[in-house]
């Protein structure tokens, strides 16, 4: 029976969900609070510069595949896409780096390299991420957390050990290397959560990295948006930007509609893509499936201060992705997941789109998007985003031999009150909850609401998780979801 669907948001989850609600004969509406669709994945462009103000890494291309394979369509439909050579670059200290290549055998190179005997043993550590993102992609991140006995299969029993170690007790045990074995937990870190709390089984993030590799979207991650709001609009859904929803609108305990600038707007289904959290405010106390205190418990993904920059030449000794380990990994990490303060020597990352698409800056110039990860919740000035902008500035220009800071033509920042602000992100964190063991699944907040009828969730903080993959599964699993209803 054909239902009308109001969807709260537009991020990647939403318009997933969209799509798959429109393709199943339904009326679809969209409103979003800010005046471009794509919720957290938008552009910022300036001076004939363009960055992504959001997601930076195009990882599971055979996610996006499967997605647009699901309407009749390829990514080739809707973008131009890049497979990376080098996928990305490390630092470790000045003139001390590892190029990750574009294929496994550049990789296994690379650490044979830097340790002997390291290539032999990367060969078989990714033949088991292999496996485990085969069990994931095909048993498990498809399933909408409904019951535990989702992840009890024949395959996944086999697998029980790996949901009770840990991704850096099993790299550290075959690794030795400081160097190689940072590099091979930084994936987990797009899960949001340390790797000593990240389930061993989420080593399949390895197989993303090497195996299936890193690329761009000509134009940046914002013409991932493009085309899926094309898709939807072609489907029949209709995008209502600069719209935020003050209410969700209840009757006996179900939902009937939003309310969007004072205006009552009524539908058969009420689907949240935005913040869960900020979404569960938008109804009486008592009818919120988590309490406050629920939230506050929780492991969250970290928040970020995020910089974007205009340079006025081109860089060099960098890569499109360029991380910076120079610092000691785990005491970055203890001040995001233990003692919530700003981290004294920062781990950072930096891009530099216009290496790879030179129409995201002005011939002859760079663009520079740097990203520091820090704990949700800390305070967020001026005077604080102006110190860690010059710690990282000169750490980039001594790590990479150059001086840059006479070419800076701009900077802005986005930092914890930005996220707050413009996303109702919950303590403005970056990357929604964590998959840790008790995070993981049917663990994590339900898509469909416990206590109203008629409401769904999806995104980053329900099922599977955060990324932009997981949020196009989400969109799915929650169109299942209401299809079924």
């Amino acid at each position: 029976m054909r239902k009308s669907i109001s969807i709260i948001g537009s991020g990647f989850s939403s318009l997933s969900a969209a799509c798959y609600l429109a393709q199943s004969g339904h009326q679809v509406g969209i409103f979003e609070k800010n005046s471009t669709p794509g919720g957290r994945a938008r552009q910022l462009k300036r001076d004939g510069f363009v960055f992504d103000i959001g997601p930076s890494w195009y990882w599971m291309p055979d996610v996006f595949e499967k997605f647009f394979g699901d309407f009749g369509k390829k990514v080739s439909d809707y973008y131009a896409l890049e497979r990376l050579d080098p996928g990305y670059q490390v630092y470790f200290g000045e003139n001390d780096s590892i190029l990750i290549g574009d294929s496994l055998e550049k990789i296994y190179a690379a650490f044979e390299a830097e340790e002997k005997g390291s290539a032999a043993k990367l060969k078989k550590f990714i033949a088991k991420a292999a496996d485990n993102y085969k069990i994931a992609i095909d048993e498990l991140v498809y399933r909408p957390g409904v019951s535990p006995l989702e992840l009890v299969t024949p395959v996944t029993i086999k697998k029980l050990g790996y949901f009770f170690s840990n991704v850096k007790r099993e790299v550290t045990r075959e690794f030795k290397n400081p160097k190689l074995a940072q590099i091979l937990q930084f994936p987990v870190l797009f899960l949001g959560a340390k790797p000593a709390d990240t389930p061993a089984f989420y080593n399949f993030m390895n197989f993303a990295d090497f195996g299936l590799g890193t690329w761009h979207p000509k134009d940046g991650m914002y013409s991932i948006v493009k085309g899926m709001v094309q898709l939807a609009e072609s489907l029949g859904v209709k995008i209502h930007i600069d719209s935020p929803v003050e209410e969700i609108l209840l009757e006996n305990k179900k939902a009937v509609g939003i309310k969007v600038k004072g205006e009552s707007i009524f539908s058969d289904i009420v689907l949240s893509g935005a913040d869960y959290h900020h979404s569960e405010t938008l109804l009486p106390e008592d009818s919120r499936a988590y309490s406050e205190a629920y939230w506050d418990k929780k492991t969250f993904a970290p928040s970020s201060l995020l910089f974007y920059v205009g340079l006025n030449k081109k860089v060099k000794n960098v890569s499109h992705h360029t991380l910076f380990f120079d610092v000691d990994f785990d005491t970055h990490a203890q001040t995001i997941y233990d003692t919530a303060q700003w981290p004294g020597e920062p781990l950072f990352y930096a891009n530099f789109p216009s290496i790879s698409d030179p129409d995201m800056a002005p011939q002859g110039k760079e663009a520079c998007f740097i990203l520091i990860p820090i704990a949700p919740g800390l305070e967020d000035t001026e005077q604080l985003r102006n110190r860690y902008f010059k710690i990282v500035m000169e750490r980039l220009e001594r790590l990479t031999d150059q001086s840059l800071k006479d070419d800076l033509l701009f900077r802005e920042s986005f930092c914890v009150n930005d996220f707050i602000s413009v996303y109702n992100s919950y303590k403005g964190n970056a990357y929604g909850m964590a998959n840790t063991l008790l995070q993981t699944a049917f663990l994590r907040p339900k898509l469909k609401s416990k206590k109203v009828k008629n409401l769904y969730f999806t995104g980053q903080l329900t099922v599977p998780g955060p990324g932009v993959p997981p949020a196009l599964i989400s969109g799915k699993l929650v169109a299942g979801l209401i299809e079924k209803a």
